[in-house]
């Protein structure tokens, strides 16, 4: 079995037009839904094996404050530049090279890439994985390169408003 944990990164400011896209940092209102959603990710026992973050500030500061809520080391999350505004075949590109004796990992990234492949995987798609919004695939195989076609299931969707 594999887990994979698709996260959108928290709400970001927009207020300083001087400061790179890349560089872009969470906003309070960010913070505080990603603390929710990490919480109920503790409660219900939920803990990747691997993080995976996009470069991006707003994504990094997403994926640390999950780690940090979950207790997973923060020098253990994992910086991928290729997860900065990537596609789902990007993501499933990096997922790919996974070691298989990973069997749960948690991706950070962004849209519209992560809301197109969470609808790969939900019966019911859904139009935007809000931000800090969180959807949680279980697919039945042993190796990363077979989850496109292995059987699969949405064990959570989680959106923050429905948390407040």
């Amino acid at each position: 079995m594999k887990t994979l944990y698709i996260v959108r990164h928290a709400k970001s400011s927009w207020d300083d037009f001087s400061v790179s896209d890349h560089e872009r940092p969470l906003l309070p209102k960010g913070r505080s839904r990603t603390i929710l959603v990490a919480d109920r990710l503790k409660e219900t026992g939920q803990m990747p094996e691997l993080i995976l973050s996009s470069t991006a500030k707003r994504a990094a500061q997403t994926a640390e404050i999950i780690a940090q809520v979950l207790g997973y080391p923060k020098d253990k999350i994992l910086f991928n530049k290729n997860l900065y505004h990537a596609s789902a075949d990007d993501v499933m590109d990096e997922l790919f090279g996974l070691d298989n004796e990973i069997n749960s990992v948690m991706v950070v990234a962004h849209n519209p890439g992560l809301t197109d492949l969470a609808n790969y995987f939900l019966s019911n798609t859904i139009g935007n994985l809000p931000t800090s919004g969180v959807v949680k695939v279980v697919f039945d195989t042993d190796r990363w390169e077979t989850v496109p076609e292995s059987g699969h299931k949405v064990e959570l969707l989680l959106m923050p408003k429905n948390l407040e």
